[in-house]
């Protein structure tokens, strides 16, 4: 019997040894966001959001785009061989331009720069409110043209937050900005889940 437990546990530690863990850097989809147009002109940078959203996949490696000049805006203004140089697959230019009303245009082009043809186009027209949402949208759209599958950047997550003797209930951006407490509590509060349609949550309070 000890014979046969010594045996068992050698081939346990054998198994374990030759356990392979893969991570997702070997797919990621190399990928230059360029800064846009006019985007200095407002305090959130829509670029950097799209970047972080789409690095935080694990499915996109952010190539530089500093130092190239000049900076593309438009899909005929891109020189594809200085994002090939680079080693960036696809490469997202754009800009940002105020309207008379107030509002934003917000245009953007993603383009692969293996093929030199343009993926998609958008242009949204939002107020400088909507900007973080608009950002999680592009990422969404680049995410969608480049995967295949739907980006889950504009939607929402639901949590639980504890300070000293306090429980909340907490509503945010998919990446955590913009909490809005729902429901406070002294008692506990967990398993936040949300409806199929995403406009109720139902959890669990003591």
């Amino acid at each position: 019997m000890i014979a046969l437990l010594c045996l068992l546990a050698t081939s346990v530690a054998r198994a374990q040894l030759t356990i392979e863990i893969v991570g997702g850097g070997a797919t990621t989809i190399p990928i230059a966001i360029v800064p846009f147009a006019g985007e200095s002109a407002y305090p959130l940078g829509v670029t950097g959001v799209v970047g972080a959203d789409l690095a935080r996949s694990g499915l996109f490696k952010l190539i530089d785009a500093g130092g190239v000049v000049p900076r593309p805006s438009r899909t005929q203004d891109v020189r594809y061989a200085d994002w090939s140089s680079r080693g960036a697959d696809a490469v997202v230019v754009g800009s940002m331009t105020p309207q008379p009303d107030g509002r934003i245009q917000v245009r953007f082009s993603l383009l692969d720069s293996v093929k030199q043809t343009e993926l998609t186009e958008f242009t949204f027209t939002v107020s400088q409110t909507q900007l973080r949402a608009t950002a999680h949208r592009i990422a969404d759209l680049v995410y969608e043209k480049l995967t295949g599958d739907v980006g889950v950047f504009s939607t929402r997550i639901a949590y639980i937050a504890k300070q000293g003797p306090r429980y909340e209930l907490l509503v945010a951006e998919a990446d955590g900005f913009n909490p809005q407490s729902i429901v406070s509590s002294n008692e506990p509060l967990f398993s936040p889940v949300w409806s199929p349609d995403g406009t109720r949550i139902a959890y669990v309070s003591l």
